[in-house]
């Protein structure tokens, strides 16, 4: 798979990228395995789950885990469906925002790309931050120092060279499946288990005692972890083959992690032996596993924490780079020509480094003011996530039901395309209201404030300037 780095460029890659508009700026050094790890190592099962264990099992108890995965893994796919079907029709880096600006106007376009770009920065802020953290309490450096180091180091690589940042991610992809398997293995052969009925028992921290709320408050862990996917389609203009392996690369990152996932999950939570001591400690994860495996199974499950952390937070920087990248080229953010320089590398230098920069003023504006409030601000950006991934799917659903959609890319859904579309969009609707349920009701609210000072600044400043991508959905359909 490695070899596939090295394979030639095929030939009509650069002709389809100048039918869509664009020249070809970047260096294609992806192939279809280093597409997947990108995105797998983006969901990173091992950071997601056991770092946020505790927001799933003290609100939804087992049942949160144990059918709360299955569900939003079974969504996730849905949706996983919809955005490869588009990934093969039209790929291009910042693959949202060009989808919205086609199928409904510079308008969706723009306000795409300003959801997707607050999500995309505040998740390189709180992972990298979050492994500064952790790494501190190890070494007794002040986070905020191995903050700036780590967020560097992952600036410097994006701009060193794409081939390393693919083999980087190929690596990535293997240290989180050996890791899954180290600690579902030793869970599984030295730590007392609970039946299998234990992953359907209901048991809530709630003041109110309402285990239905309860376990829709536990969903957020599945919501939260299981973001990133698109990132094989924004790397679209580096990788060989885009129309087949950018799509592949993203419901292969999904498929991988709801297996993986759903066995890391289930047995950590068949590992528990004292519920409401599991229920009430905030690093559930670590209590667990300490008390199964000892000290020894704790220092492990922080270890592959910690380096799926790094990873993660590498591929997330990717990610944001290429959405900056292909926003900046079109005119849509301040000092354009900067943000969208190229190296002679042909790596996008401008938007690394400005992705980089917006993740630091993030990381000092919010967690300045207090811990509570910056993970308020990344709840907030993760549900931004998911306007961005809803709304390119339901405005090329009404561009499908009005005809003024009919281009397919090799992988595409047929018949189906109608129903996993419109299936793809209520659960993004969905997702929006169940992570805005309370207690986390003033996320909901805050996003809200978000969308419409976006609308404003549109209104009352954007409107005039910016015009979109120079092909419309017209000229790709004639």
């Amino acid at each position: 798979m490695a070899s596939e780095l090295h394979e030639p460029p095929k030939r009509d890659d650069d002709d389809e990228l100048r039918k869509l508009g664009y020249g070809q700026e970047l260096l294609r050094a992806m192939g279809g395995f280093s597409s997947f790890a990108l995105s797998f190592s983006i969901i990173s099962v091992l950071t997601g789950i056991l770092t946020t264990f505790s927001d799933a099992l003290g609100p939804g108890g087992p049942r949160g885990l144990g059918l709360g995965w299955p569900l939003v893994s079974v969504g996730t796919f849905v949706v996983a469906l919809a955005l490869a079907e588009l990934s093969s029709a039209f790929p291009t880096a910042g693959a949202l925002y060009h989808w919205s600006s086609l199928f409904g106007g510079p308008f969706a376009g723009w306000f795409t790309a300003q959801m997707n770009l607050v999500g995309q920065f505040a998740i390189v802020a709180a992972i990298d931050l979050g492994f500064a953290r952790e790494l501190s309490a190890l070494v007794g450096i002040p986070p905020l120092v191995l903050f700036v180091i780590t967020l560097a180091i992952h600036a410097a690589i994006n701009a060193a060279s794409t081939t390393i940042v693919a083999k980087l991610n190929d690596f990535s992809a293997v240290v989180h499946i050996v890791g899954v398997l180290l600690l579902v293995g030793a869970l599984v052969l030295f730590a007392e288990k609970k039946p299998l009925g234990f992953l359907t028992h209901a048991a809530t921290l709630r003041p109110d005692g309402d285990t239905t709320l309860g376990f829709a408050n536990a969903l957020i862990l599945s919501f939260f972890t299981f973001t990133g996917y698109d990132a094989s389609a924004h790397m679209a203009e580096e990788t060989h083959d885009p129309a087949r392996r950018s799509p592949m690369g993203i419901l292969l990152a999904v498929v991988v992690s709801a297996i993986f996932g759903y066995a890391l999950a289930a047995s950590l939570t068949l590992s528990i032996q004292d519920l409401p001591a599991a229920q009430a400690d905030d690093h559930a994860a670590l209590f667990v596993l300490r008390h199964a495996l000892g000290p020894r199974g704790g220092a492990l499950g922080m270890g592959l924490a910690l380096v799926a952390m790094w990873f993660c937070g590498l591929s997330s920087l990717t990610s944001a780079s290429r959405t900056l990248y292909a926003f900046a080229r079109d005119g849509g953010v301040p000092f354009s020509p900067l943000v969208a320089k190229v190296s002679g590398r042909m790596t996008p230098i401008g938007a690394i480094l400005a992705a980089a920069g917006m993740s630091l003023v993030f990381v000092l504006v919010s967690s300045g003011l207090s811990t509570s409030v910056f993970l308020l601000a990344v709840q907030v950006a993760t549900m931004g996530l998911y306007v961005s991934y809803g709304m390119p799917i339901a405005l090329a659903l009404r561009a499908r039901l009005t005809g003024k959609l009919t281009r397919r890319g090799p992988f595409h859904l047929g018949r189906a395309s109608v129903p996993v579309a419109a299936i793809a969009t209520v659960w993004c609707v969905a997702v929006l209201v169940v992570a805005s349920l309370p207690p986390n009701q003033t996320a909901g609210l805050v996003l809200v404030g978000l969308a419409v000072v976006f609308v404003l600044v549109w209104l009352f400043r954007v409107r005039r300037t910016f015009a979109g991508p120079k092909v419309t959905l017209a000229d790709l359909e004639r």
